[in-house]
């Protein structure tokens, strides 16, 4: 399997996770970083609606940089007003209290690298949720498995660097079916899909390995 980093990536990309239980999975640090993808932001649902929380980095010092090269700036109090925004949306949910003294380091603390604060973020929800993936940094960058951004038969069943991307429907992965699940807000706006994966953490707790177990479809031949 062969993911990208992504900072509190949404369900569809924990499903590939839990399919790769116990195996390795190569998170991707040779390409070139791009803005506007979860490399460096998630989507969170909140009492007023849903919420994109974004990771500020430093300017590159050239046009492309490769992903593990990206700095994460300190600009605008991004770590207490990403705290913030957590504790407001998630904090009446049955499970935040249960697994915050998990999170609120990684908002304490500064991160040098963004790929670093990624993986570490991610390492910390596979455990919580009870799957033990084996996550690998790219040793470099290989396009040979590199799909179209669109689910195709003749694309690699195991690349998802640009498949998994906020612009993208999660509906182009015909192996992926949200699940639908208890959310503090749902009396308002009915179920959200595909939010962040501390939207189903903060839930659902120790359930929300079976609602990725459910989210996978496997289609007939």
């Amino acid at each position: 399997m062969l993911l990208s980093s992504a900072y509190l990536p949404p369900v569809w990309y924990f499903t590939k996770l839990f399919l790769c239980d116990g195996k390795e999975v190569q998170i991707e640090q040779w390409d070139h970083y791009m803005k506007q993808t979860y490399r460096n932001r998630c989507v969170i649902g909140g009492a007023d609606g849903l919420l994109t929380l974004t990771v500020p980095t430093e300017k590159a010092d050239s046009p492309k940089s490769y992903m593990r090269d990206v700095r994460i700036s300190e600009h605008g109090k991004w770590r207490h007003q990403h705290w913030n925004a957590l504790e407001a949306a998630y904090g009446q949910t049955p499970f935040f209290l249960y697994y915050e003294d998990d999170f609120r380091p990684f908002y304490e603390r500064r991160f040098e690298f963004l790929f670093d604060f990624n993986l570490q973020l991610t390492t910390l929800c596979c455990r919580l949720i009870d799957i033990r993936p084996v996550l690998c940094p790219t040793e470099e960058y290989s396009a040979s498995n590199h799909p179209a951004p669109a689910f195709r038969p003749q694309s690699s069943p195991s690349d998802f660097r640009e498949l998994i991307h906020p612009r993208h429907d999660p509906a182009c992965d015909p192996t992926f079916r949200p699940a639908p699940y208890y959310q503090v807000f749902a009396g308002r706006f009915g179920f959200r899909p595909n939010l962040s994966i501390v939207d189903l953490l903060f839930n659902m707790g120790p359930e929300s390995l079976l609602i990725l177990q459910q989210s996978i479809f496997a289609p007939k031949a």
